[in-house]
């Protein structure tokens, strides 16, 4: 991202930005703000844009080797054409010797790290992953939205909110839009306002529903149970996040145990940090033990699922039923 805002800043401009990662809210905006400053408004003779699947390459590389008319680029952009996994061979031969006066702006989900797309981006130093920031960047974010409407959040408001809505940036502006709408005249946004107008996702259930369990609060883990089914969740795809969260509690204790810190855990797993944090502080509540037999006994109640030998709704709730329950 710096990369990109110096090249603005020094009007100096690489002939191509590969931009992917999984974060689409950043590379949305980091897209416009390369098109706004290479390509003037109406300009529709220097620009060019193609998408999803079946572009046809020779046409592209038509456009590229033609002069810009009055302008100082050709900026041709370039989204979800899987070019990321795999770039047709005349078109990723040709990304090596790109004319100057022509820009290609590429925007992808994921990439092939040893593909000739990737390489070559790699090669011009504009090969840009844009995945969910972490804590401190997405409070700055937050921060400054609030501050241009006159507002603040308490510290318990934001650790709440960032619960509930980190699942990615555009979703985090959505609930934050809905909530300054919400508390009106009001400059304070409290964690009541919080949880009464963001949508918890089923990720949070789960991470309270394993509080409960590590609580032994048999019935409030039933409840957020009976939430999910009602939300039309399916009871397998509930033990697979069970399993999932487990599974992660499991490599981070291994992990902790070698003195690596949240930010270090985070960065070997891919998640973000107060992910990690939170994680940390869950698997806290349950032994090494623990946590192996309920991987196993997960693994054996999904296989007698799977063999017709026992209900899907039995079988989460028996796993609940044996960790929840008071020893």
């Amino acid at each position: 991202m710096r990369r990109i805002d110096e090249d603005i800043a020094k009007g100096q401009f690489q002939n191509l930005y590969l931009i992917y990662g999984e974060e689409d809210y950043l590379k949305l905006q980091y897209r416009n703000k390369l098109l706004k400053a290479l390509v003037n408004e109406g300009d529709n003779m220097n620009y060019s844009k193609y998408e999803d699947a079946g572009i046809d390459v020779s046409q592209v590389i038509e456009q590229a080797e033609t002069l810009p008319f009055f302008a100082e680029h050709r900026v041709i952009l370039i989204e979800n054409s899987g070019y990321g996994k795999k770039i047709p061979e005349q078109f990723g031969n040709y990304l090596s010797k790109i004319p100057e006066s022509t820009i290609f702006i590429f925007v992808e989900h994921s990439v092939d790290k040893k593909g000739k797309l990737y390489k070559a981006a790699k090669a011009a130093g504009r090969d840009i992953e844009m995945n969910m920031p972490n804590e401190s960047v997405l409070a700055k974010w937050v921060g400054a939205q609030l501050n241009e409407v006159k507002k603040q959040m308490k510290r318990d408001a934001w650790s709440q909110f960032l619960i509930m809505t980190h699942e990615s940036m555009d979703n985090m502006s959505r609930e934050l839009e809905k909530l300054i709408s919400y508390v009106g005249d009001r400059n304070q946004i409290t964690v009541e306002d919080v949880n009464a107008v963001c949508v918890a996702k089923v990720e949070t259930k789960i991470f309270d529903m394993l509080n409960a369990i590590s609580a032994k609060d048999m019935s409030k883990t039933m409840d957020l149970y009976q939430d999910m089914l009602s939300a039309k969740e399916p009871p397998m795809k509930i033990l697979t996040m069970i399993v999932r969260q487990f599974r992660q509690m499991k490599v981070i204790k291994e992990l902790s145990k070698f003195g690596n810190n949240a930010s270090t855990i985070a960065g070997k797993m891919g998640m973000p940090d107060f992910a990690v944090r939170r994680t940390m502080q869950l698997s806290n509540n349950f032994s090494d033990v623990e946590i192996s037999n309920l991987l196993e006994d997960a693994a054996d109640f999904e296989e007698r699922f799977k063999t017709g030998k026992l209900d899907e709704k039995m079988a989460v709730e028996l796993l609940m039923m044996k960790y929840a329950g008071k020893n």
